[in-house]
C-alpha cells in the first residue's frame, strides 16, 4: 500500500454501495444476453492527458463482481498520462467485465479528474507552498477524493471535524479571537487550533493567542503579503499561513509568492472535471 492509496475498508465499502446502486435487484439484464462462456479482453486507456487515481476502486469493482476478472495495471496512481496511454489490461468473463465497466470508470474518471486538477494547482504553486483540498467533498467519498489529491501532488486538510479545531467567524459569536483560541486549548489540548482571519487585526490576535495555523480567508495576494510578516514576527515561528477562498489557477502562483505555506482549494474535489478514460475491448477476445 502506497502513501496515495485510500484505506482498503473504505474502498470496499464505497465500491459495494456503487455496485448495489448500479446493478440493482435483478442484476445486469443486458449482460445476461451474452453467452456465459464468452471472454472479455481489453485495456483501460486514457483519452485525454491527466493524472491517474482510483485504481484501487476499479480493481475492487471487478473483484467484488467476479474474482475471475483479472486486472493488471501498467500505471500507478499519480502517474502522468497522455492521450492514448494504456492504464491496465482487463481479462475475464465478458458478462462480468461489462457489468463492472461503468462503475470502475465512474471511480477512475472522477478521481483521476481530482488528481489532474490538483497537479495543475500544485505545479502552479511551486515547491515551497503546499496545496490542499477542503471538506467540500462528495458525501461518502471523502477518503477516496483525499487519496486522489495526494496522487495529484497535494496534501490533505483535516479529514473530519474531529481532527482539528478550526475557528471561523460563525464560531466566534460573543468571543474574541484570543478567547476562542484559549477555549479551544482548554477543551481540546491535544488538537491543533487554526483561526480564520479576515483582516490584519484578527491575524495579530490569532498569533498572539498562539494559534497553530492562521487562515487568511478571501484576501487578495497583496493583503496576504502584508499579513504574512505579522505571523512570522509572532511568538511562534512555526505558525503556518493558510490561504483560502476563491483561489484559481490564475491566482494560485501569486498567493504562493505572497508567502503562503498552504493554499486550500475547494474546487479540487467539489468541481474537478472528470478525466476522459475508457475501456476498449478486443472484439477478437469474445
Amino acid at each position: 500500500m502506497s502513501a496515495v492509496d485510500p484505506p482498503r475498508p473504505l474502498v470496499r465499502d464505497a465500491v459495494a454501495r456503487a455496485l448495489a446502486e448500479d446493478v440493482g435487484v435483478l442484476g445486469d439484464l443486458t449482460a445476461a444476453l451474452v453467452p456465459a462462456d464468452a471472454r472479455g479482453t481489453g485495456v483501460l486507456v486514457a483519452r485525454a492527458p491527466g493524472v491517474l487515481a482510483g485504481q484501487a476502486c476499479a480493481t475492487e469493482t471487478w473483484a467484488q463482481l467476479d474474482p475471475a476478472v483479472d486486472v493488471q495495471w501498467r500505471c500507478a496512481d499519480g502517474a502522468a498520462l497522455r492521450a492514448g496511454t494504456v492504464l491496465a489490461d482487463v481479462d475475464g468473463p465478458l458478462r462480468s467485465v461489462l457489468t463492472g465497466e461503468r462503475t470502475a470508470l465512474n471511480f477512475l474518471c472522477h478521481l483521476s479528474g481530482v488528481a489532474t486538477l490538483t497537479r495543475r494547482f500544485a505545479d502552479a504553486a511551486g515547491d515551497r507552498t503546499r496545496v490542499l483540498e477542503t471538506r467540500k467533498t462528495l458525501p461518502g467519498l471523502r477518503a477516496l477524493e483525499k487519496a486522489a489529491v495526494r496522487a495529484g501532488g497535494g496534501v490533505n486538510h483535516r479529514g473530519s471535524l474531529s481532527d482539528l479545531v478550526l475557528v471561523k467567524d460563525n464560531h466566534r459569536a460573543g468571543l474574541t479571537v484570543g478567547e476562542a483560541v484559549t477555549a479551544a486549548r482548554a477543551a481540546w489540548p491535544g488538537r491543533g487550533v487554526e483561526v480564520e482571519c479576515d483582516d490584519a487585526g484578527q491575524v495579530r490576535e490569532a498569533v498572539q493567542a498562539g494559534a497553530d495555523l492562521v487562515m487568511l480567508d478571501n484576501l487578495s495576494p497583496e493583503q496576504v503579503a502584508a499579513c504574512v510578516p505579522l505571523v512570522r514576527a509572532g511568538p511562534r515561528p512555526d505558525t503556518l499561513v493558510e490561504v483560502s477562498g476563491g483561489v484559481t489557477l490564475d491566482t494560485v502562483a501569486a498567493y504562493a509568492a505572497a508567502g503562503a505555506d498552504l493554499i486550500s482549494v475547494g474546487a479540487l474535489t467539489q468541481s474537478a472535471p472528470a478525466l476522459d478514460l475508457a475501456l476498449d475491448l478486443d472484439p477478437g477476445g469474445r
